[in-house]
């Protein structure tokens, strides 16, 4: 419309000059962009936040709190310190000590949708994110979920507003994650399925239909905070994990 706008002026006014018609250009084009930015920068802070090991993550702001927008694939501390990588099952059950994994032991294939899985001794050592950034306390992930039930629970559930509006497993009933793909994500949060790695036998377990993340937060030793979504479910789960359990990391500013 500006530009329509543009032409009928240049060609109704002859006495304008080439020069005049360049500045006038440039203007609208400059004001069209300050406009487009404004616009669509409200939203989210789409600063970009760099690991130890150079992955990249993008940031959204939502009410009080900045998150990451993808869970963390590090596999060195912030220090510089390797994290070790623990493949064998019996050996992940039995660990003591920080370790990570990508599901199914498939890096090439997961480490970039869905991130790594840590236990909990990992999460622990406070040097897991990025410097100015850190593993969300129980109290924390509250604070998020009270904010996103209280802004975006409107017409369906807060667990949607939370999730990705891809990945997931589709699911029909009511206002599960998995139900219309097209209704999630209103926080911006991108919550992704990247499943689980238990300490039972069968180990790896719910790629694309559960999404489970840390908290930094103890409840009896042995046993640490967790929030989960599922597919097939619309609330957003509170719950605890085994420390040794593998479970996705998520990162909020300091």
């Amino acid at each position: 419309m500006k530009l329509k706008f543009l032409l009928l002026y240049i060609f109704t006014n002859k006495s304008v000059s080439l020069k005049s018609i360049s500045r006038i250009w440039i203007f609208s084009v400059v004001l069209s962009g300050f406009l487009i930015f404004f616009g669509t920068g409200c939203k989210s802070d789409m600063s970009v936040v760099l690991d130890v090991d150079g992955n990249s993550y993008h940031t959204v702001k939502i009410g009080t709190q900045t998150w990451m927008v993808e869970n963390l694939k590090t596999t060195k501390f912030n220090d510089g310190t390797p994290i070790p990588s623990i493949l064998d099952s019996t050996e992940w059950k039995e660990a003591l000590s920080p370790g990570y994994c990508f599901y199914k032991n498939d890096s090439a294939k997961n480490k970039s949708t869905y991130g790594a899985l840590y236990n909990w001794y990992a999460v622990n050592t406070g040097k897991l994110a990025p410097k100015g950034w850190h593993i969300p306390t129980d109290a924390e992930w509250t604070v998020l979920i009270n904010y996103v039930g209280t802004k975006y629970d409107t017409s369906c559930s807060a667990a949607k507003a939370l999730a990705s509006n891809a990945t997931w497993a589709l699911d029909a009933s009511g206002c599960s994650v998995g139900n219309d793909l097209t209704k999630n994500n209103g926080s911006g949060f991108s919550a992704i399925p990247g499943g689980i790695r238990n300490v039972t036998p069968t180990s790896y377990a719910n790629l694309d239909s559960c999404g489970s993340w840390w908290s930094s937060t103890q409840v009896v030793p042995g046993w640490a905070w967790r929030m989960s979504l599922f597919n097939n479910y619309g609330d957003i789960g509170r719950g605890n994990d085994f420390v040794q359990t593998g479970l996705s990391v998520r990162c909020v500013k300091d």
